[in-house]
């Protein structure tokens, strides 16, 4: 009997403790980061990610024989140096980025996948045939 009444006070107790706990008016940490934006990188991070992707993606290319070393070195360099344009507008603007230069950002980064693809598929292995 004295077991069962300290296994139920004990659960009690927890029970007073957690729902306390789960009522603050405060969200957790995690909750806060997502809603502010914080969570998931900024967007330098985010766009450091993808320039680092890219290269990868044009190593394993090189690797396979589908692109030379010095085509390679080209378009991470030309991808790096948009990068580094795009953030310089956003900075020299405060942040933001007009719709005009983003459009104009974008058109250029799609330019820039289209060589790729173009010079990737140029000594792909023909199939079918």
């Amino acid at each position: 009997m004295r077991i069962k009444t300290a296994v139920l006070s004990t659960a009690l107790a927890s029970l007073l403790l957690a729902t306390s706990t789960l009522a603050a008016e405060n969200p957790a940490p995690q909750a806060q980061e997502f809603q502010e934006g914080h969570g998931h990188g900024n967007r330098e991070e985010r766009m450091a990610h993808r320039l680092e992707r890219m290269e990868h993606r044009l190593d394993r290319a090189v690797e396979k024989g589908r692109l030379t070393q010095a085509q390679a070195d080209q378009f991470k360099a030309e991808a790096r140096q948009l990068r580094d344009e795009v953030q310089a507008q956003r900075q020299a603007n405060g942040g933001q980025l007009t719709d005009a230069q983003r459009e104009q950002f974008h058109q250029r980064r799609q330019a820039l996948h289209e060589k790729v693809k173009a010079a990737v598929q140029a000594t792909a292995p023909r199939q079918g045939t």
